[in-house]
C-alpha cells in the first residue's frame, strides 16, 4: 500500500480539530432535536432550543460552539502493516496538528492547557500537548478520532471499583445525581466496565466517540448484557429529573455508551465520563491516498427554532440601573434579557481581587450595585466585537462569593449549573442573585455583546476583567435574593418512580 505520510496526518487531525469546533456531529443533533420536541419543561426546552440555534449559527459562522473549545484527545489505531512515515515521535507529531489547529487565523481556538498543574498554571498557549492514546490493530490503515473534551464535563468524570456482586447501573444513577449540572447536560454518558483502574477510563473516553443510537436500540430492544445495562441507566438517569443545565426535565442524557474489558475475578473497576452540549468529535482514516477532507454536515438536520417565541415574556433588565427593588423581584426560573454595562471575571481574576481585598488593597474597577460574568471568551476574529462567550461553572466561584459581595456590593452573578451551600447563603445574606446563560450557546451569546474592552489583570489572558455592554443578552434566574435555587426546584418537581427501578 501507499506510505501515510507525517504532512497526511497532520493535516488531517488539524483539519478534525477545526472541524469539530464548529460541526456538531449530526447524530447529536438529530437526538437533541427530538428531545427538544418532546420536552415538556418549559426552562429546559428553551435552554435546548438555544443550543440547537447555536449550534446552527455556529455551523454557518465556522466559529466555536463553545468558548471552552476543549483539550485535545487523539485516538490513534494503527494497523500493523500501515506505512507510516515519520521522523520524531508521535506525540510531537500530533502536537504540531494541535498547534496548528488552534492557532488557525480564520477561527482561533481557546488555549485552555497549563503545562504546569501545581503551582504556575502557566498556559501552553496553543492547547499543546495533546491527550494521545496509541492502539497496534490489524490492517494497513490508520484509523483516527479526535475529540475535543471541555473542562466542564471532563472536571464531573468519576471512578471506582465495585465489588463484582455490586450494579454498575446503581453506581451510575447515583453518580450523576450527585455531579449537579456543571457537565452541561443534556449529553450522554460514556462508562468502562472491567480492564484496570487506568484501562475502565480509557474505555469510558473511547466510548464518548461512538455514535448515538438509543431511539434504535429503543425500537429493535436489547440483544446482549451491556445492551440490557444502557437501556437501564438510560431511563433511570433521565428519571432523576435533572433535564437540560439542571433545571428540570424529562432528557438529562440522550445516550449511554459503555465498553467493556476482562478484568481480575475480585475487581469491578468502572469509570464514568459525561459529555456535555457541545459534544465534539470526528472520525477518520489513512490509507496513504492523502489527507482526509471531513464533509459538512447538512443544515436539514437542525430544526427550525424561533427564538424570538421563548423570550417574548421575558423582562428587560438595565444593569446600569440596577436597584435593590429590581433584584429582589427576580422570580426563580424567570427569563431575562440583560442590557448595559456587564464585567467578565472567573477563577483566577476572583483570587487576584479576593487577595488585593484582603491585603487592604482597591480593586482595579467598581463593583457596586454592578453584574459580573464567569466567562473566559474566544479571541475575535474580523470584525467581532468578542469571540464566542458562553459561562463557564459556577461553583467554582462559590469559595470567593461572600468575600467579593461583601466588600464590593456586587449585585449580580452570571455562570452555568448550580450553586453550592456556601454561595447560596452568601447570596441571602448580601440580598444579590445568581443568573444563568446556557452552557453549549456560546456563539449566540456572543452576538448579544456589542462591546468589549480589557479593564483589569490583562496579563491573565482569557482569565482578564473586560468590561462588556450587552443587548438582550437571554438568562434565567438561577438563585433569588431569597436563597431559592432553580437548580433544587426544579428536578424536584420532575424526578420520576423510575430512579428506584
Amino acid at each position: 500500500m501507499a506510505t501515510i505520510s507525517e504532512g497526511d496526518l497532520i493535516d488531517s487531525i488539524a483539519d478534525a480539530l477545526q472541524y469539530i469546533s464548529y460541526y456538531h456531529p449530526p447524530d447529536y443533533i438529530r437526538a437533541l432535536a427530538a428531545a427538544w420536541r418532546r420536552e415538556e419543561a418549559e426552562g429546559a426546552k428553551n435552554a435546548m432550543a438555544q443550543i440547537l440555534v447555536n449550534s446552527r449559527m455556529a455551523a454557518i459562522g465556522r466559529r466555536p460552539i463553545c468558548q471552552d473549545t476543549g483539550v485535545a484527545n487523539v485516538f490513534i489505531e494503527m494497523g500493523v502493516d500501515a506505512q507510516l512515515k515519520i521522523s520524531r515521535p508521535l506525540q510531537e507529531v500530533v502536537d504540531d496538528a494541535v498547534r496548528r489547529a488552534y492557532q488557525h487565523d480564520a477561527n482561533p481556538l481557546r488555549a485552555s492547557v497549563v503545562v504546569d498543574p501545581f503551582d504556575s498554571r502557566k498556559n501552553s498557549g496553543d492547547n499543546t500537548p495533546a491527550m494521545l492514546h496509541l492502539e497496534m490493530v490489524a490492517g494497513e490503515q490508520v484509523s483516527v478520532h479526535v475529540a475535543a473534551k471541555g473542562g466542564g464535563s471532563e472536571n464531573k468524570a468519576k471512578f471506582t471499583v465495585l465489588n463484582p456482586s455490586e450494579s454498575v447501573a446503581d453506581w451510575v444513577v447515583n453518580t450523576v445525581e450527585s455531579l449537579g449540572a456543571g457537565w452541561c447536560p443534556p449529553g450522554y454518558l460514556g462508562i468502562g466496565v472491567g480492564g484496570s483502574s487506568d484501562r475502565s477510563m480509557v474505555l469510558a473516553k473511547q466510548a464518548l466517540n461512538e455514535p448515538i443510537d438509543m431511539f434504535d436500540l429503543k425500537r429493535r430492544g436489547p440483544q446482549n448484557r451491556t445492551e440490557e445495562l444502557r437501556l437501564e441507566i438510560y431511563d433511570r438517569v433521565n428519571a432523576l429529573g435533572i433535564g437540560a443545565q439542571g433545571l428540570g426535565g424529562l432528557t438529562t442524557v440522550l445516550d449511554v455508551k459503555i465498553r467493556s474489558f476482562p478484568t481480575h475475578a475480585a475487581s469491578l473497576p468502572v469509570g464514568m465520563i459525561p459529555n456535555c452540549a457541545a459534544t465534539r468529535h470526528a472520525h477518520f482514516s489513512l490509507d496513504g491516498t492523502g489527507p482526509v477532507a471531513l464533509v459538512p454536515p447538512d443544515l436539514a438536520d437542525w430544526p427550525e427554532i424561533l427564538l424570538d417565541q421563548a423570550s417574548s415574556h421575558a423582562r428587560r433588565i438595565d444593569l446600569d440601573r440596577l436597584t435593590d427593588d429590581v433584584v429582589q423581584s427576580f422570580a426563580p426560573g424567570e427569563t431575562l434579557l440583560l442590557n448595559g454595562t456587564l464585567y467578565t471575571g472567573r477563577d483566577a481574576a476572583h483570587k487576584r481581587m479576593v487577595d488585593i481585598l484582603d491585603g487592604g488593597g482597591d480593586l482595579p474597577v467598581d463593583l457596586k450595585g454592578r453584574a459580573i460574568y464567569y466567562v473566559g471568551p474566544v479571541d475575535a476574529v474580523g470584525d467581532e466585537v468578542i469571540g464566542p462567550a458562553g459561562p463557564t461553572t459556577a461553583t467554582r466561584m462559590d469559595r470567593f462569593t461572600d468575600r467579593v459581595l461583601e466588600a464590593t456590593g456586587l449585585r449580580l452573578m452570571i455562570g452555568k449549573a448550580e450553586r453550592g451551600p456556601v454561595a447560596i447563603d452568601a447570596i441571602k445574606k448580601h440580598e444579590a442573585a445568581y443568573l444563568i446563560a446556557v452552557g453549549g450557546a456560546a456563539y449566540l451569546v456572543s452576538k448579544a455583546i456589542r462591546e468589549a474592552e480589557p479593564v483589569a489583570f490583562q496579563d491573565l489572558g482569557m482569565e482578564a476583567i473586560y468590561r462588556l455592554r450587552v443587548e438582550d443578552m437571554p438568562v434565567m434566574v438561577a438563585v433569588t435574593s431569597q436563597g431559592q435555587s432553580v437548580h433544587e426546584t426544579g428536578p424536584a418537581r420532575w424526578r420520576r418512580a423510575a430512579v428506584s427501578a
